[in-house]
Parts: structure tokens; sequence; C-alpha cells
């Protein structure tokens, strides 16, 4: 059986291809301070390389763009954040697990992560309770971050509120660290807002929300029921057209109130729905964390 960091290597590898790869991989390594970088080697320019970054001399010999790859001599800490209430395995937008879809995103940072040299930790947990895993960057490492997320989501586990995590991190971690967030699709209440503003003056943030399916769009009489406290929702409510209407209105009003918050606090954010859009999606998230600093 495949390993979960295998799977998301094959995401990427099937769903970027080599150009594409380095793009992400470049995109990684240009956007964090307090990187120190020395030469390593060359290779093909792609659009959203820095001009900078091409040795025109090699490009005469060559006859086309080669830019200059760099190792990082700096290390940086990337801290994992993910939900595993119970909330996080119900079912995404594009039927998948939801837990799935953390997995890959949070998996994939992860592996650009340790391809540069970084380390990498996670701090999981659900409303009652964090657990907390050291930073290390093999992919043996990886790989059991991974597992841990996997297991620790489960239908029959506590409820999901971020705000013990976030409360944790700010507590605790005394050390500059980039945080990726994997939240699931709830409100930001004031707490969470205090605590960004809080975590934001010492550390870097990404966020990445992974979406609800849509219970009114659930065709014929498949069951559909709400994880967070069982309550099955009936076919007849749930396929009513003033329903499916308040529903939408609900969520375009949470996921604008969403981007209201992390946008005030210059948090590069994304949602995501299946595993398709992870690569994509965290290019987009780490470009505009890029822009945004410039």
């Amino acid at each position: 059986m495949a390993t979960l960091l295998t799977r998301v290597k094959s995401k990427l590898f099937i769903a970027s291809g080599r150009r594409s790869r380095s793009v992400l991989e470049g995109e990684y390594a240009s956007v964090f301070h307090g990187r120190s970088l020395d030469y390593d080697d060359l290779r093909d320019y792609v659009p959203g390389d820095e001009v900078r970054d091409i040795d025109w001399k090699a490009t005469a010999r060559h006859r086309s763009p080669l830019v200059k790859r760099y190792v990082a001599t700096r290390k940086q800490h990337v801290l994992l954040v993910v939900d595993t209430g119970r909330g996080m395995a119900a079912v995404s937008r594009g039927g998948e697990a939801k837990k799935e879809v953390a997995i890959a995103a949070a998996g994939l940072v992860a592996y650009l992560a340790q391809r540069h040299g970084d380390l990498v930790g996670l701090v999981q947990g659900t409303a009652s309770s964090t657990v907390a895993h050291e930073t290390r960057g093999s992919e043996a490492h990886l790989e059991l971050l991974l597992r841990a997320i996997d297991t620790s989501t489960t239908l029959d586990g506590e409820q999901s509120d971020l705000t013990t995590q976030l409360d944790w991190i700010a507590r605790t971690v005394r050390r500059r660290h980039v945080l990726l967030v994997v939240a699931d699709d709830r409100d930001l209440d004031p707490a969470i807002d205090d605590l960004l503003r809080r975590l934001r003056v010492q550390h870097e943030i990404l966020w990445v929300t992974v979406e609800d399916a849509d219970p009114t769009a659930i065709g014929g009489d498949r069951l559909a029921y709400d994880v967070a406290d069982g309550y099955t929702v009936p076919t007849s409510v749930r396929l009513d057209p003033s329903v499916r209407e308040a529903y939408a209105a609900a969520v375009a009003r949470r996921v604008a109130h969403t981007r209201e918050v992390l946008d005030r606090r210059a948090i590069a954010h994304a949602r995501l729905g299946t595993t398709d859009e992870v690569v994509p999606a965290v290019f987009g998230l780490l470009e505009r964390h890029r822009r945004a600093r410039r």
C-alpha cells in the first residue's frame, strides 16, 4: 500500500509535471524571510521566475533561458496546524473525506519544505485537546505526521475548534515559525480573530479551508446528516428550493466573513474542495503570500 507521502508526491508529479513542479519549489523558496541561499545548479526558466535569477552567460550558451537554483543554508521551521476534530472526517465538496484534502494540502507544503532543507512539525487537535509533534526534516518524519492526521480524524472523535490549537501556539511556541493552518469550514469567531492578530506579529501564516459538501446538492434518497450532532436532514427538507437558497446564502456569508478576517490580518488563504485542487491552490497561496510581502 502506498504511503500517504507517496500519494502526495504522486499528486504533485501527475498534476503539475516537471516544469510546474520547478515553479512550485521556486515559489516556496522565494516566499519566506530570513533565508540564506547558496548556489546549487541551473534549470530551465519557467514563467514566474525572478528575472534577476537568470544566468545570462549560461543562457547564451544554451540558447534558452536558464535560471540559477539555490539551496537554503538557514532552515525554516514549518508548523502544520491541522484541525483533526470529527468535522474534518465529514465529506468534502468533491465527495472525498475532508481529511484526505487536508492531508494532501499539508503534505504538499511539508514536502516542499523538506525538499528545501526545512524542518516540519505538527500541531493537531480538537476542541478539548492539542497534540504537538516535534520538528524534523526527514521524509519518514513527514509520513508519521500525515499518519497522525489520518488516524486522529474520525467520525466518532471530538468536536473541532481551532481556537484551542491556536491558543496553545500563542502561549507555547516562542521560535518564529511558518504556520500552515488547515481548517474546517467554520465561522471565524472573535476569539480566532484575536489569536490571529497575536500570532501574526511573530509568525508567517498561511490558511487553507477545506470546504463542506453541500447537503442540498445530494440527490436521490441518500442519507445526509451533520457529523457535529448526528442530526439527519430529511430528503424532503434539504431538496426544498427555499432551503437550498437559504443554505447557499449562509455559505456565502461565511465565506465572505472568513475572507474579510484573513485579509484584514494580511494572511494569504485558499479554499479547497477536492485533492485535485491542491497543487494549483497551494501554488496560488504561496504566490499571494510572496506578493503581499513586497
